[in-house]
């Protein structure tokens, strides 16, 4: 899914660290509105047997996405809007592709994560960990399928030239 951009700002008189922390924040915020309208598209697709795990995860990038848009403002920031609309990664048809997307959009938000984790310190840092945990046992619930480091592997497939080995 493709979110708009805007340019991240800083909070005035910040250190360098919280200018990261800020647009890591801010980059989970966007990536949380993505989920939140694409788990629309999935709650209105999904078979029934499905449809209230669907509307836990639309809920938990709800609250999620609350949460993050009080740290950008407790950093200093603005927190960017939802977008109008966003684009689907590929055609959602049917209750398999919904399944798909799902699965999706939680590899995405835990790449997302990923860099928040990485990017900061404390309180946040725990947050944004049990976050990342929880988009990667979702993506598995949803795709069946699991990967040992969740939010780098993925980071990794999407950037050619890239690994999934941390650096040291």
């Amino acid at each position: 899914m493709s979110t708009t951009t805007s340019t991240p700002g800083t909070a005035t008189g910040s250190t360098r660290a919280e200018s990261a922390e800020l647009t890591a924040v801010r980059a989970a915020l966007r990536a949380e509105h993505a989920a939140v309208y694409g788990y629309g598209v999935v709650g209105g697709r999904i078979e029934r047997s499905r449809r209230q795990e669907a509307r836990d995860a639309y809920d938990a990038h709800r609250a999620r996405r609350d949460e993050l848009a009080r740290a950008v403002r407790d950093l200093g920031g603005s927190p960017d809007a939802a977008a109008a609309g966003y684009a689907l990664p590929f055609a959602v048809d049917d209750s398999a592709a919904a399944v798909r997307l799902a699965a999706e959009l939680e590899e995405r938000v835990a790449a997302v994560y990923s860099d928040l984790v990485r990017a900061s310190t404390g309180a946040r840092r725990s947050l944004a960990t049990a976050a990342l945990r929880e988009a990667a046992v979702r993506a598995v619930r949803w795709s069946g399928e699991s990967v040992a480091f969740p939010g780098l592997a993925e980071r990794a497939a999407a950037v050619p030239g890239t690994s999934a080995t941390p650096q040291t």
